[in-house]
C-alpha cells in the first residue's frame, strides 16, 4: 500500500466520518475546529473568503463563482464536500487539485503534533485545517468555502467572508437541524457574519423572515438575488451550453450569459452568483463582465465539478445527478420531464439514515426502476427501498450494487430511452 493509499485509509477508517456513518460522526460544537486552527495558527485570515451554504445548489455556486473569479485572474481557492471520486476533489486551486505529496505530508504531521495535544477530530474537521493551511501556504488570494453540513455548527464556519450566501432551504438532514423549514434555515443563517452581506438566492415564504431577522440582529445588508436578478428560460445551444438573457429589473444586464453546467435548476442558482460578483465589484474587487462570460461558460472545464445533470451515454441517454433531497429531486423530475425519451429507467438508491418516503412520493410510476445501493454502511438495503417504494407505485428490481443495476437498466433500454442514475451522491459516485 502506498503512502498515500495508508493516509486515504486512516482518513477514511480511523476518524468519524459523515459520508460513510452519518449523524454519528456529526459534532455539536467548533472545539475541534478552533483548536486545530489555532495549532497552525488560523491560516484562514491570510486570504479572502465567499462562503456558501443551503440545501441545494451550493455546490453549483461555488463552482460558479470559483470559475468566475479564475477568469477574472484571482488564484482560487475551492473547498467543496463531498467528492465523488477522488479525495483531492474537495481541496483545489485554480481547478487543480491538492497534490498527493500535500495530503501525505500535511497528515503525517498532524498525527506527529497530536501525540502530544491527542485531539480527536472528525473526517471533516480535519479536512477542513488541512485545506485552509493548503490555501495559505499556496498564498491563494481568495477561497470561494462550502459549508458542509448545516452552518452555525460546520466546520468552516471560523471564517469571516467578503459576502456570506445562502442557496435554497429544503428537508434533508432533519435529524440533525430540525423538523421544519425554519429550524433548518436558523442553522443554515448562522454563517451570517456581523456587517458582512448575505445574499439569498431564493425568496423562499416560509424562511424569508428567519434570514431577514438574522441579517438585522447582526447589522449585515441583506439581498434576496431572485428579487433583483432573473432570467428567461434557458436555451440550449449547438455547444451544449445553456443560454440565458438575464435582467436586473427590466433591464437586460447579461445577454447571451452562457453556462456550460446543464440543468434547468441552474437558472435559480445563477442570481446569486451574479448579485455575489456585483457585491464584491463594490467592494473594489475587478471582476469584468467578460470574466463572467468566460468563467461561466467554462464551469466544469475550470474547476472540475461533476455530477450535475452529467450525460454519460447516448442511445439510450445515460444521464447522472447527485440531487437527492425532497426539493432536489423535484428538480430532477422537472429536467426528466423535459428530455425527449421514449421509456424512462432509474436507477436509484439512498442512505438508510433518512426518511425516503417524501423524495419516492415524487418519483414517476411510469418508470422501470432499479433499487440499488452504494457501497457503504449508511445506504439502504435494495430490498428495503424496493418494497417502500412499491407503496408509491413504483416497479422495478432489487440489485446488490450500481454496476448491476446499471448495465440491467442498460439491457433493457431501447436506443431512445432514458436512463436516470441517483438518489443518493454516494451512487453517482459510484458509476462516475
Amino acid at each position: 500500500m502506498s503512502q498515500y493509499a495508508e493516509i486515504i485509509d486512516f482518513l477514511y477508517n480511523h476518524l468519524p466520518m459523515f459520508q460513510r456513518s452519518g449523524p454519528a460522526a456529526y459534532k455539536n460544537s467548533l472545539d475541534n475546529t478552533l483548536q486545530l486552527d489555532q495549532l497552525y495558527g488560523s491560516p484562514h485570515r491570510r486570504f479572502a473568503t465567499i462562503h456558501v451554504a443551503g440545501t441545494n445548489g451550493k455546490g453549483s455556486v461555488s463552482h460558479m463563482l470559483a470559475a468566475v473569479l479564475q477568469a477574472a485572474g484571482y488564484r482560487t481557492g475551492l473547498y467543496t464536500s463531498p467528492h465523488l471520486k477522488d479525495f483531492r476533489e474537495r481541496i483545489r486551486i485554480n481547478g487543480a487539485m491538492i497534490p498527493q505529496e500535500e495530503v501525505v505530508n500535511w497528515v503525517s504531521d498532524f498525527r506527529q503534533k497530536n501525540l502530544a495535544l491527542a485531539l480527536e477530530p472528525s473526517f471533516f474537521e480535519l479536512t477542513v485545517a488541512l485545506a485552509f493551511d493548503f490555501f495559505a501556504r499556496q498564498q491563494v488570494e481568495t477561497a470561494v468555502v462550502e459549508v458542509g453540513l448545516g452552518g452555525r455548527l460546520d466546520s468552516t464556519n471560523i471564517i469571516t467572508p467578503e459576502v456570506s450566501i445562502i442557496t435554497n432551504i429544503s428537508y434533508d438532514h432533519t435529524n440533525l437541524l430540525g423538523e421544519t423549514l425554519p429550524l433548518i434555515a436558523a442553522e443554515k443563517a448562522g454563517i451570517i457574519k456581523p456587517g458582512r452581506p448575505v445574499v439569498v438566492s431564493q425568496t423562499q415564504p416560509d424562511v424569508q423572515q428567519v434570514f431577514t431577522e438574522k441579517a438585522r440582529q447582526t447589522g449585515s445588508p441583506i439581498f434576496f438575488a431572485d428579487q433583483e436578478f432573473s432570467a428567461t428560460e434557458g436555451l440550449l445551444g449547438l455547444d451544449g451550453k445553456q443560454i440565458f438573457q438575464f435582467y436586473q429589473g427590466k433591464t437586460l444586464r447579461y445577454p447571451d450569459l452562457r453556462c456550460d453546467l446543464p440543468g434547468i435548476y441552474q437558472q435559480l442558482n445563477l442570481p446569486a452568483v451574479l448579485k455575489t460578483i456585483d457585491l464584491l465589484t463594490a467592494q473594489g474587487w475587478n471582476i469584468p463582465p467578460e470574466a463572467v462570460y468566460r468563467g461561466l461558460a467554462d464551469v466544469t472545464g475550470s474547476t472540475g465539478l461533476q455530477g450535475r445533470w452529467q450525460v454519460l451515454g447516448a442511445n439510450p441517454r445515460v444521464v447522472c445527478d447527485t440531487g437527492h433531497n425532497e426539493d432536489g429531486i423535484r428538480q430532477v423530475v422537472r429536467q426528466i420531464e423535459q428530455t425527449p425519451h421514449q421509456k424512462l429507467h432509474i436507477v436509484f438508491g439512498t442512505v438508510a439514515d433518512k426518511d425516503p418516503s417524501k423524495v419516492l412520493a415524487l418519483l414517476p410510476r411510469q418508470a422501470h426502476y432499479y433499487f440499488t445501493r452504494a457501497q457503504l454502511p449508511r445506504a439502504l438495503d435494495e430490498n428495503q427501498l424496493r418494497e417502500q417504494a412499491a407503496a408509491f407505485g413504483l416497479a422495478g428490481k432489487a440489485f446488490p450494487t450500481v454496476k448491476q443495476a446499471v448495465e440491467a437498466a442498460k439491457t433493457q433500454a431501447g436506443p431512445n430511452d432514458l436512463i436516470f442514475i441517483g438518489g443518493s451522491t454516494f451512487v453517482v459516485a459510484e458509476i462516475l
